[in-house]
């Protein structure tokens, strides 16, 4: 049997393991510090399993052989948790003693998880990392505000690997209690013919309109990214298919790219899932998931109304974007495989009536398999069984890796104090005022969101961002939307633009064109945080009439933008009506439902709409055929 057929056979025992004790623990929960520290050495096993280290320096040889020492080190730390359970559980941080092999086991543990990261994130997350811990050990010599006493050696082990804190605090207790569950179905769901079906959904609901090879890829995308954790893999999974499609009707390889991207980015605005940020969301507010999910609704909707506006008037002005009868004959009838729809209905449906989301996943990752066997062409048998469980437990290893590992970042921000501190310098910086520092926020989500997973930013951004939102007024759910919101976008932001950077692959189209494309994209729905943030119905934080006025408000509002954006409205339109059209937009966005600038926004917006669309017509009477020219 060769080496390779051995790994594989190992990732998937590793996998079925690491499935099993998730299964385990449902029925039968343990305490954290057996929990956590279990889950997340499994993921660092997988890890370094699927992604081995390379070198031609090094050799092969030597390369396994460091990937087999850091197997065994990890395995010696978990061996090292289990024996010391009810020491590490039942000790009093600060007070109680810190052993020699603490701080030598503790220190593998973070080198261990360290080069994971590195390994699948790259030195981005972990240079930004390793920069805490910089800032924990030398907080004294750094300048003005930023200055604190610093950590020992002990304190920092202890703090980051001794308690349920630190690497093993809230974002591994995330990775353990949901997201592992969540990942799991997104990847049984796609391997049973889900994501296919969503492709062919977006063919089908939008591909013979007008620009209905971009449509078809924003509607499967949006469709995919409400079960997939990752805008990559989110990229990945439709843009093989979409980019072509594209293509062949016409746009350039950058502008597919770009399209796919920003496409696929918003799907971790899109409930049931979004991007497992959601689910550190609703541990960090001490809120249900499901009050998260129903807040993300009006935002995600706003997001792909924007998107499809914005793509609808550009393939009218252009002409270019519609597909050919040709082009659906791979297109397979949606209604024998409706029957696929229901694991997503199953999950969707459980967690409005109240169940765990763990549980709520499980059930619905069950009903995705039982599904695949309701057609002989779908069946599963034991090769693809095994395929799905090293596929899905890979997957949420390379989540539940990073996340760990900013958990170094929350606790030294924490223990620091620089989070409060960093809130005061940044109101200080706006000089107080609201929108200066919102401005300044975005710019901070989408630095420190260049390279790092949507899930990563929005962490880092919760904690040293939130803080200054809410001693501005911003209420608390609205706050984290906010950095969720601009986190995201980060994804499709240059220099650094992981998602751009992916369909630029898959279009083989240049990836800085691509990013700077997708960013301008992505401007047609920039504003919409700030309409949740002033208006927080937008998060459905009110009764029925006024979350219903609010979203007609919004989606009034991002309309005028795009048509200020694109320029054509049934014609193309000068700088006057574009800039009144962007004016309203911004009125009705920044202002409070109900003020005198709202109702200027608002009204003035749908007059403008009327004029352009029907008043215009009647006055120069335009033909169809002058008014779409052009």
């Amino acid at each position: 049997m060769s080496l390779a057929s051995n790994v594989n056979g190992l990732r998937f025992l590793i996998g079925l393991g690491s499935l099993g004790f998730q299964l385990f623990i449902i029925f039968y929960p343990q305490v954290p510090m057996f929990q956590r520290p279990l889950h997340l050495t499994l993921a660092i096993i997988l890890v370094i399993l699927w992604t081995p280290l390379k070198s031609a320096r090094l050799g092969r040889k030597l390369c396994g052989l460091i990937d087999a020492l850091l197997i065994l080190v990890a395995m010696a730390t978990l061996v090292y948790y289990m024996q010391d359970i009810v020491r590490l559980t039942s000790r009093m941080e600060t007070i109680d003693d810190i052993f020699l092999y603490d701080k030598v086991l503790g220190l593998a543990v973070i080198l261990v998880l360290l080069e994971a990261v590195r390994r699948i994130v790259g030195w981005m997350l972990l240079g930004v990392i390793l920069f805490f811990l910089f800032y924990a050990f030398a907080g004294q010599w750094f300048p003005g505000w930023l200055a604190f006493q610093g950590f020992g050696f002990g304190e920092m082990i202890e703090i980051l690997t001794m308690s349920a804190n630190g690497i093993l605090g809230i974002t591994t207790a995330t990775s353990v209690q949901f997201v592992f569950y969540f990942v799991v179905f997104g990847a049984i769901y796609s391997a049973t013919g889900g994501g296919q079906l969503f492709i062919d959904i977006g063919m089908r609901v939008s591909g013979r309109h007008q620009g209905g090879a971009a449509k078809a890829a924003i509607v499967s995308s949006s469709l995919m990214g409400s079960i997939s954790g990752s805008a990559v893999a989110n990229v990945t999974a439709t843009g093989i298919f979409t980019i072509p499609l594209m293509r062949r009707s016409g746009y350039t390889a950058e502008t597919a790219a770009a399209t796919e991207a920003i496409a696929s980015t918003g799907g971790q605005l899109m409930p049931p899932i979004m991007g497992i940020a959601a689910f550190v969301m609703a541990e960090l507010l001490q809120i249900s998931y499901v009050k998260v999910a129903l807040a993300g609704i009006i935002p995600a909707l706003a997001f792909y109304f924007a998107i499809y506006i914005y793509v609808d008037f550009q393939a009218r002005k252009s002409g270019i974007g519609t597909l050919k009868a040709e082009d659906f004959k791979d297109t397979r009838p949606i209604l024998p495989r409706l029957h696929l729809l229901l694991p997503p209905i199953v999950l969707i449906i459980m967690l409005i009536s109240g169940y765990s989301a763990t549980y709520s996943a499980v059930i619905a990752s069950a009903t995705a398999i039982a599904m695949a066997y309701v057609k002989r062409e779908n069946w599963l048998g034991p090769k693809e069984l095994m395929d799905v469980v090293r596929n899905a437990t890979r997957q949420a290893a390379e989540v539940a890796v990073p996340i760990a590992a900013i958990g170094i970042i929350i606790s030294v921000s924490i223990q620091s104090n620089l989070a409060l501190k960093f809130a005061s310098g940044l109101i200080d910086l706006s000089g107080g005022a609201l929108i200066p520092a919102m401005l300044l926020i975005i710019v901070g989500c989408i630095i420190m969101g260049m390279g790092l997973p949507t899930v990563a930013a929005y962490i880092i951004g919760a904690i040293l961002f939130v803080p200054a939102l809410l001693n501005l007024g911003i209420p608390e759910l609205s706050a984290h939307f906010f950095v969720m919101y601009y986190s995201v976008l980060s994804m499709v932001t240059p220099p650094v633009a992981l998602a751009s950077y992916t369909a630029a692959g898959v279009a083989r189209a240049n990836t800085l064109k691509t990013s700077l494309l997708a960013f301008k994209f992505s401007m047609v729905s920039f504003l919409v945080p700030f309409a949740f943030s002033f208006n927080p119905e937008l998060l459905g934080q009110g009764t029925a009439d006024q979350i219903a006025l609010a979203l007609v408000s919004l989606l009034t509002a991002t309309a005028a933008w795009s048509v200020a954006f694109v320029g054509y409205i049934r014609t193309r339109i000068g700088l006057f009506e574009r800039g009144l059209f962007a004016v309203l937009s911004v009125l009705n966005i920044f202002s409070e439902m109900g003020t005198i600038y709202w109702a200027i926004g608002f009204g003035g917006s749908i007059v403008l709409f009327i004029w352009c669309l029907v008043v215009r017509k009647m006055i120069f009477k335009e033909s169809p055929g002058q008014a779409d020219a052009g």
